[in-house]
């Protein structure tokens, strides 16, 4: 149960596509660049809706187990993002995360959560808050790169910010060089619990509204290892019509998750 819940609450802020028609066209770096320039580049990059709707699949493999998800995801920008999931066509779940909290219910378990960012955390091996989770869906670094400390390097063809914090926490963001679009970000813990959160981005799509991945594809390392792939088959802009509806089931049992 614990397994197919985490499953569905991580699935929700990843988002991806495999077509490859209208992608953006991406350069290799070959000259250096300031960490400034490369920040400055990389939030150049359009992303202007007011909400976003993608409809989309998605797999999840962790602790031996897979599962394959049907998702209508909904963002209203620096809001909410609502997630339904359904199975061969039945209803399996139901997500809404705000900048509060995180909520959920299965209907096949009856059961519901409520509560803060920590669940997402600890199973991503990050902290996590709203903004970070929109980001990860729309392509952007999680952290505000203008805030932190970093060096900049060439590695592979891509440009890449390093930092570490006070906390031990390591931090990667590597960017392609024609628009300073993101391709990889990771997050290492290499403590006594060590983790590590790894996030790829194939390529990217020019919308009417934004630039978006066309894939992503993670890898949470903690106790478990746990690999989540999403593609969307359909992306729309400011639909008038889009609604954010949620509301728990009668009869729905509450659970806590340590």
């Amino acid at each position: 149960m614990k397994k197919i819940t985490a499953a569905l609450l991580l699935i929700t802020v990843l988002v991806s596509c495999k077509s490859k028609q209208g992608l953006v066209s991406e350069k290799n770096a070959e000259k250096e660049k300031s960490v400034k320039e490369i920040v400055k580049g990389h939030y150049e990059n359009p992303l202007e809706f007011d909400n976003l709707q993608i409809r989309a699949g998605a797999h999840y493999e962790g602790g031996g187990d897979s599962y394959n998800f049907t998702l209508d995801i909904r963002v209203k920008k620096d809001e909410m993002i609502w997630v339904n999931a359904t199975v061969m066509g039945f209803p399996v779940a139901k997500a809404l995360i705000t900048k509060d909290k995180v909520s959920y219910y299965v209907n096949t378990q009856k059961e519901y959560f409520e509560g803060d960012f920590r669940v997402l955390s600890d199973w991503l091996g990050t902290d996590l808050d709203y903004d970070k989770v929109q980001n990860i869906i729309t392509g952007r670094a999680m952290d505000n790169l203008a805030d932190g400390k970093y060096k900049a390097s060439l590695e592979e063809g891509l440009y890449k910010l390093q930092g570490k914090e006070d906390n031990g926490v390591f931090k990667e963001f590597l960017f392609e060089a024609a628009n300073l679009l993101l391709k990889k970000q990771v997050i290492e813990y290499k403590g006594y619990e060590p983790q590590k959160l790894t996030v790829n981005y194939p390529g990217f799509r020019k919308h009417e509204k934004s630039v978006m991945p066309t894939g992503v594809m993670v890898e949470a390392e903690k106790a478990d290892k746990v690999y989540i792939e999403i593609e969307y088959k359909n992306v729309t802009f400011d639909n008038e019509d889009l609604r954010f509806t949620y509301k728990v089931p009668q009869g729905m049992d509450r659970i806590f998750i340590e």
